[in-house]
């Protein structure tokens, strides 16, 4: 499995962590563990800029998700499919100003928007009110149980 964080930040960011937080959504998800994805993470400038050329939206926003294969979940009993997850690109300097909002840690933020953009990878969407409350409903259970489970040997 190949998961490329690259910070091209001055924010310092536990790259081990979101490797860790990804490979564990991979499971929980049944992605296949070849699959590729990237994180990178930007200023505000590059995500402004990635943000008005891809949703024609004016400013940074926290986390862009870039499907490359349309992979999806696996289910029980089903071959899992190889090919390229995609990317995931985060704003840490948006994601501060929203973990003091959230009252959370910067850290914390930066898994849940990690979290949220491999939803979004896997097919995940909140447009319509039920496709949000599934897709942040299974964001707060991936998370809480990586965190509850954070430091434990994996097995």
């Amino acid at each position: 499995m190949s998961i490329d964080v690259h910070n091209e930040t001055d924010h310092r960011v536990d790259v081990r962590e979101l490797v860790a937080l990804s490979q564990f959504v991979y499971g929980a998800m049944r992605v296949h563990r070849g699959a590729d994805l990237a994180i990178t993470l930007v200023d505000e400038d590059s995500m402004e800029r990635l943000h008005v050329q891809w949703m024609d939206l004016e400013g940074p926003t926290d986390v862009m998700s870039f499907p490359m294969d349309e992979l999806r979940p696996g289910r029980e009993g089903q071959r899992l499919q190889e090919g390229v997850l995609g990317d995931i690109v985060l704003c840490p300097s948006v994601a501060k100003k929203q973990a003091a909002g959230a009252g959370h840690s910067f850290e914390e933020e930066l898994l849940l928007l990690t979290t949220h953009g491999i939803l979004h990878l896997l097919g995940y969407d909140h447009a319509e009110p039920d496709e949000e409350r599934e897709m942040f409903d299974l964001q707060r259970t991936l998370l809480l149980t990586y965190l509850a489970g954070r430091g434990r040997p994996q097995g």
